[in-house]
């Protein structure tokens, strides 16, 4: 299987190149596949094809387009455990996390072929009556998406599903570190009976051969789901033309645990989504700012709580390596280590879930997106501003606040800057808009937010009475 070429999907074809890479399995070190290295020859195929089929794809009949994203559902989940596992094998994930990633595939193109029937076109007022004015929405045009490795098949679903509703083509890059479970999931639209070039897979490590796709006038539309500065790298590159961007980036989520919240609900319910995915996640809780008067008992039971987590490997050695730097950084400046903080021997890229006391929101642990199985935990007394401290990032994509007092939650919901907030329990679902403020990215997955992203908003005017 090391040796096994997992080829690229364009113009409705599998096509590989000269020039392969490794994908790495992160839970013992092995090679598990490989992956083609597109070249600046294909990228001209690529673009030309998704073109043409944004032509014949946005020409179809709405029922028809249903038809065939209903079939691709019912396709993707007649393969699910053998995409599951190869899911599973490129990153490393528990068998419930990998289960719930490929599992958006479906709910998404079922969710937005559903949503697409619900887009408005409104009449509007013409206080003269000669004119019948109303909106008209039409698929964007051909749309290219590069994604990330925590969630890969989830982060497909987020782009196939709002802009295959829509009447788009998409050209999807998945990260080199997880490309293989994409690319199966890839060549079923063609059984499904996608047109050619409606969805095209792509692969490669050269971040200057991906230019050349950003910088052509083709795309309309460039989304990411990825770091600011890999975000901020992507806009740049693709403003050598006029386009739309929708992109999810970093994120340094808090969680505020007010004295009136109920302490055994509040750190169970932030470890659990902290160590998911091994902290893989860009909504995963980084800085817990705790009032001192139920401080030692939050530290106390979230302790206990990370006794029965389980976590997975971190994508690479390298990962690892910067989450334990900022572990040992965040010791050297003062913080108390409750538990974890070690890597741990053996195959993989595996490392103890960590939990930090005692930390200071100057520490690069608190200020940094950590990306890692460590939660840090802050004391706030009744003399600090709990939502400056919260704020306290160039960060805004997700926040959790933990009170039993309404007032209390509305307010901080209303004062805190982030995408999205969470009052008593963290929240996500496909019929949710999803997306940062500030450095955390512009634009919404999910919801019917998405789906607007993926058309047009054109006003017509039809004299009707001279």
């Amino acid at each position: 299987m090391a040796d096994k070429i997992y080829p690229m999907l364009i113009n409705g074809e599998q096509r590989t190149t000269a020039h392969t890479f490794d994908v790495i399995n992160p839970s013992t070190g092995e090679v598990l596949g490989k992956a083609p290295e597109i070249d600046e020859k294909q990228i001209e195929v690529v673009l030309e094809s998704a073109k043409s089929g944004f032509d014949s794809w946005s020409a179809m009949r709405a029922a028809d387009r249903k038809t065939i994203l209903l079939r691709y559902a019912e396709l993707l989940e007649q393969n699910r455990d053998r995409i599951v596992e190869l899911l599973r094998a490129e990153t490393g994930k528990p068998q419930d996390n990998a289960e719930y990633d490929f599992d958006m595939l479906a709910t998404c193109l079922r969710f937005f072929v559903e949503e697409a029937e619900r887009l408005d076109q409104p009449v509007l007022h013409d206080p003269d009556g000669r004119f019948l004015h109303y909106m008209l929405r039409q698929p964007l045009g051909v749309c290219v998406g590069l994604l990330a490795w925590n969630f890969p098949l989830l982060n497909v679903a987020y782009k196939i599903g709002p802009a295959l509703a829509a009447g788009c083509s998409v050209i999807l890059k998945p990260s080199p570190e997880t490309p293989l479970a994409s690319l199966e999931v890839a060549y079923l639209a063609k059984e499904a009976g996608l047109p050619n070039g409606v969805l095209t897979m792509i692969t490669g490590q050269d971040h200057e051969m991906i230019k050349n796709l950003l910088q052509s006038d083709i795309p309309s539309l460039v989304t990411m789901i990825g770091s600011t500065r890999g975000g901020l790298e992507v806009m740049n590159a693709a403003c050598s033309s006029i386009k739309h961007f929708s992109v999810e980036l970093g994120g340094n989520a808090p969680v505020v645990v007010y004295p009136d919240a109920d302490v055994v609900d509040a750190a169970t319910k932030t470890v659990g989504l902290k160590f998911v995915n091994c902290g893989q996640v860009c909504v995963s809780p980084n800085r817990c700012f705790v009032h001192a008067s139920v401080y030692d008992e939050f530290v106390e039971v979230a302790k206990n709580c990370v006794a029965s987590v389980e976590v997975g490997p971190l994508i690479s050695d390298k990962a690892r390596q910067y989450v334990l730097e900022l572990i040992e950084c965040a010791i050297a400046d003062g913080a108390e280590l409750v538990c974890g903080g070690q890597a741990l021997e053996g195959a993989g890229h595996f490392m103890q879930p960590t939990i930090l006391a005692q930390v200071d929101r100057e520490m690069r642990v608190a200020s940094e997106e950590v990306f890692g199985p460590v939660l840090s935990i802050i004391k706030f007394t009744d003399a600090d501003d709990e939502i400056l401290m919260a704020n306290d990032t160039e960060y805004g994509l997700a926040a959790y606040v933990f009170t039993s007092s309404l007032k209390r939650g509305l307010r901080a919901a209303r004062d805190i800057q982030a995408g999205s907030v969470c009052v008593n329990e963290p929240h996500y679902s496909v019929q949710l808009p999803h997306g940062g403020l500030k450095q955390s990215g512009v634009g919404k997955d999910c919801s019917k937010y998405s789906i607007e992203e993926y058309l047009t908003l054109k006003r017509v005017s039809v004299l009707v009475e001279e």
